[in-house]
């Protein structure tokens, strides 16, 4: 005989899948949302069903956008500096340097690091987008915005090898990033302070 009604169940189920979300915090949360309004369960229902029709990737700089909009704002706008390209591993990497205030040059997302353990390759990352951009834009600098883990240098690295022979500066985020973390957990100031000091790769 089942503890639990199957509704629970598979709820309990499919927030396990979250990344993160053990089976004790599944629990929690069914039964948090059990508990409260039905209405915050009908809000995040219907979240969850337009997530997919109403977002997708730019396909210039591969930010996340709205699913009627045809290019990033952050590339569109004339106020951008498309000469200058941060180039970041995923999109809310986008969302913590925007939290600076301090640039206001465009993104190239890659849509992950290389790491051989987990199968991903350069093939599998935005690099020869966005070399037709440096060329297209005709871009003066290229920040390269990975994580300071050995994924984000080893992917740094391939790409400085990639612009080798390419009229353009290279520059990597430097001081206030300590190895290991993500950027989109990093603060403003110490990313603040990386952007201001990054250096020629």
């Amino acid at each position: 005989m089942k503890a639990l009604p199957k509704a629970l169940e598979d709820l309990i189920e499919a927030l396990g899948q979250l990344p993160g979300v053990g089976p004790r915090s599944a629990e929690r949360y069914a039964y948090y949302l059990l508990k409260s309004d039905p209405s915050k369960s009908l809000k995040l229902s219907k979240s969850l069903q337009n997530l997919h029709k109403n977002v997708k990737n730019c396909p210039t700089t591969f930010a996340l956008i709205d699913a009627d909009k045809e290019c990033s704002p952050l590339y569109d706008n004339y106020g951008r500096d498309k000469k200058t390209i941060a180039i970041v591993a995923e999109p809310f990497d986008i969302v913590a340097l925007e939290n600076t205030a301090l640039y206001d040059g465009t993104y190239h997302v890659l849509g992950g690091l290389i790491s051989p353990l987990d199968g991903i390759g350069p093939e599998q990352l935005h690099i020869p987008e966005l070399l037709k951009r440096i060329k297209k834009d005709k871009t003066t600098e290229v920040i390269l915005a990975t994580n300071a883990s050995v994924e984000g240098e080893t992917t740094a690295l391939f790409i400085q090898n990639q612009l080798d022979g390419v009229n353009v500066k290279i520059t990597r985020l430097a001081r206030g990033i300590p190895i290991g973390v993500d950027l989109e957990y990093a603060d403003q100031i110490t990313l603040g302070r990386a952007l201001e000091g990054r250096q020629t790769f």
